[in-house]
């Protein structure tokens, strides 16, 4: 990646904590915005999460704070609640559409878009990027069974790199938290089990 390339990060926060809690290691978030500060211009990271807002605490909060004054921008939205038809209470809180227009918005400002997401979903996206002549990696892993990306995604990204060859650069132990007044954070509520496609980013920053 050339110094002079301008680029930006988008991160499907519930996403990526499923792909990094699939491969057994935490995100460390400071490192990996420096990780990608030394590899070209950084003009925006942008990390996208739903949160439950009725819940009296939520567990995602003290993470999307700490991001919110250290170098990222959030974006967020409430989750919507619904009874399915074997009568579960299921949470949607799908951020596909936010982050699609973010990166559109920027297309013209950047070289490179590097997307931490493994949804097919987002292969459209990434093809319309290119159109635009921004260039994409995606960062996902094949290292899981089943691979957290989808093969469509892939297969049209620019490049793919896979999440557990970063571990050693973003990645922290778990038995490292604790180290900036971190510690683990458990789902609120009473009896709401947030799904994998919301529930996201918990353990991380107070």
């Amino acid at each position: 990646m050339a110094k002079s390339e301008k680029l930006a990060l988008f991160i499907d926060g519930a996403n990526l904590y499923a792909t990094a809690k699939t491969l057994g290691f935490d995100i460390d978030y400071r490192r990996l915005l420096t990780e990608y500060k030394s590899q070209g211009t950084l003009l925006r990271a942008f990390y996208f999460t739903a949160l439950i807002e009725d819940q009296e605490y939520s567990s995602i909060r003290p993470l999307v704070d700490w991001l919110d004054y250290n170098g990222y921008r959030v974006i967020t939205k409430p989750t919507k609640e619904f009874v399915d038809a074997a009568g579960r209470r299921k949470i949607k809180g799908n951020m596909d559409i936010e982050l699609a227009i973010a990166a559109l918005d920027m297309a013209e400002y950047i070289d490179h878009m590097v997307l931490f997401s493994g949804d097919g979903d987002f292969r459209s996206l990434v093809e319309s990027m290119q159109r635009r002549g921004v260039r994409v990696t995606v960062v996902s892993t094949t290292s899981t069974q089943p691979p957290m990306v989808a093969d469509e995604l892939r297969r049209q990204a620019d490049d793919f790199v896979d999440l557990a060859h970063l571990q050693k650069v973003i990645g922290r132990d778990p038995a490292e938290r604790g180290e900036r007044g971190e510690r683990p954070m458990r789902h609120g509520g009473t009896d709401r089990r947030p799904s994998t496609q919301q529930a996201a980013t918990a353990d991380d920053y107070e």
